[in-house]
């Protein structure tokens, strides 16, 4: 089922100081221009790396699920990791037989890289939230 770590997600109070510090200290040299996801409540700028990504999230508007996880951790951290699937359906619905608890209302929605998401409840991957990404059908990542 698991494909490929396509991202890690983190959340920042301010994607323009972290990516500030991915090419300053680490030597990061492609950030995507950010860009806002209403839907889900952030803003969202991806580093490329070599073999993945770096989702930076920041909070968009007051009822941001962002907020939260900024409040108990205000200079950020790491929030999710990504994996790739390619069915998310067929993925969920493995993972419901098996018991774990997919959030929300368990029907994938369209996440930044254009392909539908879910997330995993923390509790059921070892405190991890995990993020399932559809395989982008064009083969972008």
């Amino acid at each position: 089922m698991i494909g490929r770590l396509n991202h890690v997600g983190v959340a920042t109070p301010s994607i323009a100081a972290s990516v500030a510090m991915y090419r300053d200290l680490l030597g990061a040299t492609k950030a995507h221009a950010p860009f806002d996801l209403p839907a889900q409540g952030v803003r969202v700028c991806f580093i490329d790396l070599p073999n993945s990504q770096i989702e930076l999230i920041e909070p968009l508007g007051d009822d941001s699920p962002i907020h939260g996880f900024l409040a108990r951790n205000p200079k950020g951290g790491q929030h999710h990791v990504c994996f790739e699937v390619d069915d998310i359906l067929a993925a969920r619905d493995a993972l419901r037989a098996k018991g774990a608890t997919i959030l929300g209302t368990g029907e994938p929605r369209i996440g930044a890289h254009g392909t539908p998401i879910l997330f995993v409840h923390p509790k059921d991957m070892g405190g991890v939230l995990v993020e399932l990404m559809e395989t982008p059908k064009d083969g972008a990542h």
